[in-house]
């Protein structure tokens, strides 16, 4: 709504009317010394050259009729400003300009039996377009000020111009009139302007709230969303612990029961139940175990037991984990790892998990005699990188954000024979960040992909060399010399 207003040019009829009077009731009461002065300066200059005294009677009325104005203006700052009431004031001071309008046409009127013609016109005439320039200046805010102010001006010069027919006369009347009328011109497309920049002043307020009051109740959502996360952790993390007791129990039993460990089983069918009995039950552990790792990291309970590592044996242990299953399916593990390389300050137990969930991925998507290659080594900052780059069918480019968002699968997991849960890669996205590291997965169609875990050059522990042995030391000198 209030884009749309701020879009339109064309302000609301009336909505700025308080507003206006405001600013002229303002502009009126700070320039309520400037008139007088003025008027003061005129009768002391009328008095000098053309020595008639009745001009003080003209100051004297319009000083009269300023102060009217002046008094009205305060007495209607003083008043609280409805719709009515500002309708009100605004005639009464458009009145007040008309009496000192009746003032200056008194000015106008006045002869001097004793004054060269040409001076006197010229002295009237820059006094009422100095007298103009003011009323301009000061009232725009209220029209149409000039027009009502100098209207008796103009009648009155027309008038008199018309009675005496004389060039001069008709001449100021001309300049006159057409200045008033520049001057109203003027005056009104300065209201108009201040009238858009009132306008564009309270759009912009409109919508300043409409954004606190959008920002607010975002932060609200954002707060109650955050609080539903909190609660869905706790309860995953509650629901994962209750039931993993009842499945150790499970498990266990069909084990016993696998293993023919309290006698055999004279029924073949019950011995392969009891086989697909563990195996579906080992599998919904690893679902609990990983809903559990997820939800105690979003808890912020997932506290790293840190120490000095390698990377190198952590990869190689989580490579023969792996071999076996790869065997199976005929595929290829090659290794490319860099010598020396100094141990890291990690969780152990964390950057095995995040190892073998990758092999594993690896081995899953990866077809009968795939290739997955594994590489270790510095990075350019000096950290500590892992690589592993099957040759697998890949992932489309659009599915990468939803394979990386927690119980995301992408088109070829959904497909394929070994689905997961979907929470393998945000788990190990989550423990990178635990260790300040970073994540990346690269992957196109049929292109096969590589994951990239790397650990930032703050972790890596470099050695020292040993400091010799003092004695050692100074026999070497002693032979040196």
């Amino acid at each position: 709504m209030t884009r749309e207003r701020l879009q339109s040019s064309h302000a609301p009829s009336g909505a700025f009317d308080r507003d206006v009077l405001t600013i002229y009731i303002n502009a009126v009461l700070q320039g309520a010394s400037i008139i007088p002065l003025f008027v003061i300066i005129i009768a002391i200059l009328g008095i000098y050259f053309t020595g008639d005294t009745q001009i003080v009677l003209w100051a004297i009325l319009t000083l009269t009729a300023h102060a009217a104005n002046v008094y009205l203006a305060r007495r209607a700052r003083k008043h609280e400003m409805t719709l009515i009431r500002t309708r009100k004031w605004r005639r009464l001071l458009l009145l007040g300009q008309f009496l000192i309008g009746c003032c200056w046409a008194y000015f106008a009127v006045q002869d001097c039996a004793t004054c060269e013609p040409a001076n006197l016109v010229l002295y009237k005439g820059a006094t009422l377009l100095i007298a103009l320039s003011l009323t301009a200046m000061w009232n725009y805010m209220l029209t149409p000020c000039v027009l009502v102010t100098f209207s008796p001006v103009v009648f009155a010069l027309v008038a008199k111009s018309g009675i005496s027919r004389e060039i001069l006369e008709i001449s100021l009347t001309a300049t006159l009139t057409t200045t008033v009328i520049f001057f109203h011109y003027i005056s009104d497309q300065l209201f108009r302007q201040n009238l858009r920049i009132l306008a564009y002043q309270a759009e912009k307020d409109d919508l300043i709230a409409e954004l606190e009051v959008a920002k607010s109740m975002s932060d609200e959502a954002r707060r109650r969303a955050e609080e539903a996360n909190l609660a869905k952790s706790r309860f995953l993390a509650s629901m994962s612990h209750e039931l993993r007791t009842p499945l150790n129990a499970i498990l266990g039993f069909s084990e016993v029961m696998s293993a023919e460990v309290m006698g055999p089983l004279n029924n073949a069918t019950y011995k392969e139940y009891t086989s697909d009995i563990h195996r579906s039950g080992q599998h919904l552990l690893n679902l609990i175990n990983e809903i559990l790792d997820l939800s105690r990291i979003e808890a912020g309970k997932y506290e790293l037991s840190e120490e000095a590592i390698s990377l190198l044996d952590i990869s190689e242990d989580c490579i023969g984990m792996v071999q076996l299953r790869a065997r199976g399916k005929n595929i290829t593990i090659s290794q490319q790892f860099e010598l020396e390389l100094p141990a890291v300050w990690a969780d152990e137990k964390s950057m095995r998990q995040v190892i073998l969930n990758l092999l594993s991925n690896a081995v899953k998507f990866t077809p009968q005699g795939g290739e997955i290659m594994v590489k270790v080594g510095w990075t350019a900052g000096g950290g500590q990188y892992i690589s592993i780059k099957d040759n697998g069918p890949g992932i489309p480019e659009d599915e990468i954000p939803v394979v990386l968002s927690a119980f995301g699968q992408g088109s070829i997991a959904i497909k394929s024979a070994e689905q997961g849960t979907g929470l393998g890669l945000p788990i190990v996205q989550a423990i990178l960040a635990k260790h300040d590291g970073q994540f990346i997965l690269k992957s196109k169609l049929r292109e096969g992909t590589e994951v990239i875990a790397i650990l930032p050059a703050r972790r890596v522990l470099q050695s020292v060399p040993a400091v010799e042995d003092a004695q050692a030391v100074s026999r070497k000198r002693r032979s040196f010399a």
